[in-house]
């Protein structure tokens, strides 16, 4: 890569680190531009996800006042993460693209219409909010699960919109705000990244650019630091809006690349 060109990847990875820590979608930033960079699509989403785990693990740290009360059903979760991630990084190196290419798209817009619709659902659902003091139990318990695996699957495979993804499943779920539903998204986000760059160290370190990967992980790093400072401090209703346009875009992004 030239000089250039290894800045717009570090500056790439700082704006998906802060976009990754409040919202979700930052590789549909990052990923595009390994691809004009002159990376192949396979070699650019195994860098661009080992890049970012340093973004979502600054995101995370930044978002952990909103974790408070969630430790319960985070730690039944991480599994189902760790399992989908695995899953997705099996997919990415056996499957052609060509397999998500019509489904993913129909995700991210049911995504969408639950994060835009969370007010009007939660108010239908009946249990409390999954915390410490009143833990999910059952079939929402199931469905979480459920949530964490596909999620997880589709993150190891991709990324794009994995955040926006969750924020969906698990609002429709509990009965928590935006903001802790997305710091409960950000851990979950840096397990699967993470889990699914240790998997592509192991099995296909002949894709990985190093140098990409390197600057992805020094901008997302303080950009996920940076964003998560001030993101947490986002009012619900611009929080919402910035998760519902982001999916919109994603969509778009997808769906004619």
């Amino acid at each position: 890569m030239t000089g250039w060109e290894m800045l717009a990847v570090a500056a790439a990875g700082f704006a998906a680190g802060g976009i990754n820590a409040v919202v979700g979608s930052g590789t549909l930033v990052s990923f595009p531009v390994l691809l004009a960079v002159g990376l192949p699509p396979v070699p650019a989403t195994i860098s661009n996800s080992l890049g970012l785990v340093a973004g979502n693990l600054s995101g995370s740290i930044g978002y952990r006042r909103e974790l408070r009360g969630q430790r319960r059903l985070l730690l039944r979760l991480l599994p189902a993460s760790v399992l989908g991630a695995l899953t997705g990084a099996f997919l990415l190196l056996h499957l052609p693209a060509a397999t998500f290419e019509a489904v993913v798209p129909v995700l991210i817009g049911i995504a969408v219409l639950l994060v835009a619709l969370q007010p009007v659902l939660q108010r239908n659902l009946p249990a409390p909010a999954g915390t410490d003091d009143a833990p999910v139990r059952g079939g929402r318990l199931a469905a979480l699960f459920a949530g964490a695996y596909a999620t997880g699957a589709y993150g190891g495979y991709f990324a794009a919109s994995q955040g926006v993804l969750q924020i969906g499943i698990f609002g429709l779920l509990l009965r928590e705000s935006l903001q802790r539903l997305n710091a409960l998204k950000n851990v979950l986000t840096l397990t699967v990244n993470a889990v699914a760059a240790g998997a592509y160290v192991v099995v296909a370190t002949d894709r990985i650019d190093w140098w990409a990967a390197g600057l992805l992980a020094v901008g997302s790093l303080v950009g996920g630091a940076v964003s998560s400072r001030y993101g947490r401090r986002l009012p619900s209703a611009i929080l919402r809006t910035a998760i519902v346009v982001l999916g919109v875009v994603a969509i778009v992004v997808l769906v004619d690349p």
